[in-house]
């Protein structure tokens, strides 16, 4: 298929997508305006998510820190990206961006990437210096290749000027990998919630939205919190988080589809002890299940939020080999 026809393609798959869950509300009594859908555009060229931005839809998911990096800053400021993959800590900063001292600063890969309005800056990976999940110092590590320090004012002149740079933090420089990102949906431990939650404040980047994964089948294979913990681990993101902003509950259901509608239950159930718990209503506890294969029985069950990947892009092609996590 020719790249014109895979966009063209992809619109048209949207459009279905959309109409089928009109239909799906209807059933369930609901309004189709009650239920998001992330447009996962895991493997995907950033000229078909363009077509679909086009179309005027707005939010996306990726399921790899690598992809969504590369490919937000090529795209409009309007859209609202989903990171939906296993974060794991050490992929944190790459997330969210760095905060850098006046002598330097380090970035996670080597490579030129485009940073607001195709301004191209080279990251070299010489800068770069490993750090303890636990060390939420701010980058300041000098390249090894300068020999005299620079002064504060020559350090920013010599940076793109359309740079972001947070004016309550004068003396750092901030570099947002992803300045749109909306949502996080895969916290599934307190180790991930706190990590979140230090980088956040550090970079003097707005509360960050985060939904608790639940393990609702069981699998190993699959990551998350167990419902039995559910609980606990939103009460922790709601209360000791304070630049976090607890939104919901994910859970991908299993790939035995009559099995899916138990899973679908149990987090619906999470749901409800979760707000008891907290003291807040239903409506404000987002439900994030349902997929390709399985997404109209989600929102019958409950779901405001589906991620829809295969059925608007095609299948996905994937690299010999994925280092993307």
């Amino acid at each position: 298929m020719s790249a014109s026809a895979m966009e063209s393609a992809a619109v048209t798959a949207l459009l279905s997508v959309l109409h089928r869950i009109h239909q799906a509300t209807e059933r369930s009594g609901r309004s189709p305006d009650r239920v998001r859908v992330v447009a996962v555009s895991k493997t995907k060229p950033v000229d078909v998510i363009r077509r679909v931005y086009d179309a005027g839809h707005r939010c996306f998911g990726e399921n790899y820190v690598q992809e969504i990096v590369d490919k937000a800053p090529q795209l409009p400021a309007d859209i609202e990206w989903h990171f939906i993959g296993h974060l794991q800590s050490n992929k944190v900063k790459p997330l969210l961006g760095y905060a850098a001292k006046n002598k330097g600063y380090r970035v996670f890969n080597k490579r030129t990437m485009i940073i607001e309005e195709s301004m191209n800056v080279t990251f070299d990976e010489l800068n770069q210096q490993t750090i303890d999940d636990d060390d939420d110092e701010d980058i300041s590590t000098p390249s090894k290749a300068s020999t005299e320090p620079e002064t504060e004012t020559s350090y920013l002149e010599s940076l793109p000027k359309r740079m972001k740079f947070m004016a309550d933090h004068p003396k750092d420089l901030v570099i947002a990998a992803v300045p749109n990102l909306e949502m996080v949906e895969t916290v599934d431990d307190k180790k991930i919630a706190d990590r979140l939650d230090r980088v956040v404040a550090n970079l003097g980047r707005k509360p960050l939205k985060v939904l608790v994964q639940v393990n609702t089948s069981g699998e190993e294979s699959k990551f998350g919190v167990d419902p039995s913990g559910c609980v606990e681990l939103a009460k922790h993101v709601k209360q000791g988080c304070t630049n976090l902003v607890f939104s919901g509950l994910m859970t991908i259901g299993m790939l035995d589809y009559s099995s899916t509608p138990e899973n679908f239950k149990t987090l619906s159930n999470c749901r409800t002890d979760v707000c008891e718990a907290l003291g807040i209503p239903e409506e404000q506890c987002e439900l994030s299940m349902g997929m390709s294969n399985d997404f109209e029985q989600a929102i019958e069950l409950g779901s405001t939020s589906v991620r829809i990947g295969s059925i608007i892009f095609g299948p996905r092609e994937y690299p010999k080999k994925d280092n993307a996590q």
